[in-house]
């Protein structure tokens, strides 16, 4: 039996993570969501750190990560997610309000694997996410390094 891998949240926008989560929730999707609130706690996740240090192995199936956040901004999260051996080919999304041209290309040079504009209005973003959800945790395909299953 195939095993849901967690989605990882990286969001600080309250508004954005109860819409985000019932976007997910719509497209029928199974996956545990784990919210992060800044970039020190995505961090202290992925290396099972802080409040996180009790949780099973494995990396997430994506991190939708926000440019904009406290402490730790999602550019810098990017760039060490990289730098890290068992970080690097975690598939990461920005998802994100900034459409600022050295955002976008700060996510691509250091690797990002999309990004994406919230939209503004309601409907638009919880499309927009239910289509980030379903072909992220469900149709992509990440390679086996990734893909080590986590336990819920």
């Amino acid at each position: 039996m195939l095993e849901l891998k967690t989605i990882l949240l990286a969001e600080d926008n309250p508004k954005d993570v109860e819409l985000t989560l019932e976007a997910l929730e719509e497209s029928n999707l199974a996956n545990r969501v784990i919210v992060a609130k800044d970039g020190v706690e995505v961090m202290e996740y992925l290396r099972m750190e802080g409040k996180f240090a009790n949780r099973n192995p494995g990396n997430p199936s994506v991190l939708f990560l926000d440019i904009k956040m406290p402490r730790k901004d999602g550019i810098e999260v990017l760039r060490e997610i990289r730098s890290t051996p068992e970080f690097k080919l975690l598939p990461v999304v920005m998802l994100t309000s900034s459409r600022e041209d050295k955002d976008l290309l700060n996510s691509y040079y250091l690797g990002v694997n999309a990004y994406v504009v919230k939209p503004v209005n309601f409907s638009g973003f919880i499309d927009a996410v239910k289509q980030l959800g379903i072909f992220w945790a469900i149709i992509n395909e990440i390679p086996p390094e990734v893909n080590q299953p986590e336990k819920q």
